[in-house]
């Protein structure tokens, strides 16, 4: 193969090199960009739907201030707004307050940005991969190391484009009962004429830090868990492959194990969002002021609130992330499986 890369096809050629021990993956090379566009974005909304009321509760869990090893750091919910303790309980108190569309606030932004987030996500993936299998025999990686830079820069690439709608997600789910924001509409335009077009990427910097590991460590471990989980002598094998289960448990593994090790920044990620001139107003009206970047609010938080205060919502985040990433992958190969079986039946 030339050591020069041609324009990508919007069809894929097959792997010339078939016998070749580290070839790329094959859900990632496959298929046209509009069938990659498509499938990620129907991924994408599926899973979103499926946990929306899961985030609400991460979010929620995660701004709040009080110290998890001192009881009495509780500050009173009449002044700072609701103490929540568990996910379960934080789930009843949000039904028994406002009502069932609680659980689902900040979820239009979240669907038009899981539908934008799937499509990049997947499309710069398979545009990376395909990239990275026109180096030269002696340059490729294996194909975790594949994976996992693919990932990365999907991840970024995704995270960067649809990140203001990942602040209005954020901001709206934080609401109360006090609305701050009527509308969307009315959100875009107060952020953007009291906090300026900087304001839409508060804490973009601590998206980008957790999830270049993230994505990276999650296409790695799921592109290896799936070929794991569908090879025949697998012990999993026979109670995974019959129900089409495999991808799915390959992205809940993968998406557990990434999640947890970039956790803190997910945490300070949605602190930082809701900084700015409405902090106070929110449903924990106490979230402390962060002025000095991504580092100095980890420390600010692990000496406040102990580093267990960084792990706010892990459970729940676990929770979601593993049936969310199940939905995802699964929905995805299933859509590329269906336009893939109607190309096949058009030509």
């Amino acid at each position: 193969m030339s050591s020069t890369a041609e324009p990508l096809r919007d069809e894929v050629q097959p792997n010339p090199l078939p016998n070749y021990t580290h070839v790329m993956p094959t859900h990632a090379t496959q298929g046209s960009r509009k069938q990659v566009v498509l499938a990620g974005a129907l991924a994408g909304l599926t899973s979103r739907f499926c946990i929306s009321p899961l985030d609400v509760v991460k979010i929620r869990l995660q701004l709040q201030t009080h110290s998890l090893s001192d009881p009495l750091s509780h500050p009173p919910a009449s002044l700072y707004g609701p103490v929540y303790k568990g996910t379960l309980s934080t789930l009843k108190t949000i039904l028994r307050e406002e009502g069932v569309t609680g659980l689902w606030k900040g979820n239009v932004p979240a669907e038009i940005l899981y539908l934008t987030y799937g499509s990049l996500q997947f499309l710069t993936y398979r545009s990376t991969t395909q990239l990275l299998s026109t180096l030269p025999l002696s340059d490729r990686l294996p194909n975790a190391g594949t994976s996992f830079i693919a990932g990365a820069v999907a991840g970024s690439v995704a995270t960067s484009a649809t990140y203001p709608l990942d602040l209005l997600r954020t901001r709206f789910a934080a609401q109360g009962h006090d609305k701050i924001y009527a509308s969307l509409l009315s959100s875009v335009r107060d952020i953007y004429r009291f906090e300026g077009p900087t304001g839409f990427f508060r804490g973009l910097s601590a998206g980008i830090g957790q999830i270049v590991p993230y994505m990276g460590l999650f296409f790695s471990a799921y592109e290896t868990l799936k070929s794991l989980f569908s090879t025949p002598t697998s012990p999993l094998y026979p109670i995974l492959s019959p129900y089409g289960l495999n991808d799915a448990a390959a992205g809940v593994l993968a998406s557990v194990s990434s999640k947890t090790a970039v956790f803190p920044l997910d945490t300070v990620r949605k602190r930082l969002q809701v900084q700015g001139p409405s902090r106070t107003r929110y449903i924990h009206r106490n979230i402390p002021l962060y002025e000095r970047g991504v580092l100095a609010t980890i420390a600010e938080v692990a000496r406040t609130e102990g580093r267990r205060g960084l792990y706010r919502g892990l459970s729940v985040s676990l929770m979601k992330a593993a049936p969310a990433s199940a939905v995802t992958m699964w929905t995805y190969e299933r859509a590329m499986t269906v336009m893939r079986g109607w190309n096949g039946k058009e030509e």
